[in-house]
């Protein structure tokens, strides 16, 4: 298969492609990037060695697409990700629209022109934030943990499944990318080309630039390495709030048998995250750099952060039904 990955020179577009090429997969791969984020270039120069296409394309301009080759499938890797994007005076609400739904826009209109099938990959943070924020949690082994007695609907005893609430509020980041979600399936289902939405929790490895917006694992880890100042913020100043994780490479197998498949009657949308085995608290985690890494002082700030939520492990359980997926790499 020839497939087009938008956002190649991110951390997960370039990590997919490179896992591919490592598995020896015999699809040809075109990457789109705006090269406007720092590492891109670095991305860039690793995927053209492994004889990959990189072009040079905003996803935000319609006219960009115009002159891309025609391709099998898209997988969408492009996205501005952080759940505090246009609020916190880095980018405007207007720049995360334009990024995370008027670009996904036009790559269904690349994809209806194109017949093409696609993979979008969405987050744990379409689900809604009041019920959330709200839940009800108790302190264990230094990790916050749900109260089995007061469980809203859709949350298991593995985590937060498909059926959990979307109702706003979920943040611009979050609309945005389930608005993104439902334009998909309307077109997939309107022109006849096939749709798969995989709502990832925190993605995390190697090749990470320990940014903020590139997830808590990495930013922690190269904060503690680097000898920067850590705080843990909000929920009393303890560390205790809790997410899970995913090594991007771990997508492959999926993805490959989501393109495979010719069953219409297949699940479309899905968690697909490490689940509970993957997840940990702040406090947990520098518990683990310590261990690696050295002691460190964190600092605690109890001063509350917009949109922060105690616990956010999704339930994959439906992956693993529907195409027997489960993660391959450990969370360690």
């Amino acid at each position: 298969m020839k497939l087009l990955v938008t956002g190649a020179c991110g951390f997960v577009g370039a990590t997919l492609i490179k896992a591919w090429k490592d598995e020896g997969s015999t699809n040809t791969f075109v990457g789109i990037d705006s090269l406007v984020r720092p590492g891109s270039d670095t991305n860039r120069l690793q995927l053209q060695r492994l004889g990959v296409d990189v072009i040079h394309a905003d996803i935000r301009m319609p006219s960009d697409f115009e002159s891309l080759p025609d391709v099998d499938a898209v997988i969408d890797c492009a996205a501005q990700p952080s759940v505090l994007a246009g609020v916190d005076g880095k980018l405007s609400s207007r720049q995360v629209v334009e990024h995370n739904l008027l670009g996904t826009i036009n790559i269904l209109e690349y994809c209806r022109r194109k017949s093409a099938a696609l993979v979008l990959l969405s987050t744990s943070r379409v689900y809604s934030i009041p019920p959330l924020a709200a839940l009800r949690v108790h302190v264990v082994g230094d990790a916050f943990e749900p109260d089995p007695s007061a469980v809203p609907a859709g949350l298991t005893q593995e985590g937060i499944d498909e059926t959990f609430s979307t109702a706003a509020p979920v943040s611009l980041y979050g609309s945005t990318k389930l608005a993104s979600e439902a334009l998909a399936l309307e077109y997939g289902e309107t022109y006849r080309f096939p749709v798969w939405v995989n709502r990832c929790g925190v993605l995390a490895g190697a090749g990470q630039f320990g940014r903020p917006d590139q997830g808590i694992f990495s930013f922690w880890l190269n904060s503690w390495l680097r000898e920067r100042a850590l705080r843990y913020t909000g929920f009393g100043g303890h560390g205790h709030q809790v997410r899970d994780c995913l090594h991007p490479a771990d997508l492959v197998p999926l993805i490959d048998a989501q393109l495979a498949s010719s069953e219409p009657g297949k699940t479309r949308i899905l968690n697909v995250s490490g689940g509970r085995a993957s997840a940990m608290s702040l406090r947990q985690l520098s518990g683990w750099c310590e261990e690696r890494l050295g002691a460190r002082t964190v600092g605690e700030d109890a001063t509350e952060r917009a949109f922060d939520l105690p616990w956010i492990v999704l339930d994959a359980s439906k992956a693993t039904e529907a195409w027997r997926w489960r993660p391959r790499r450990t969370t360690e």
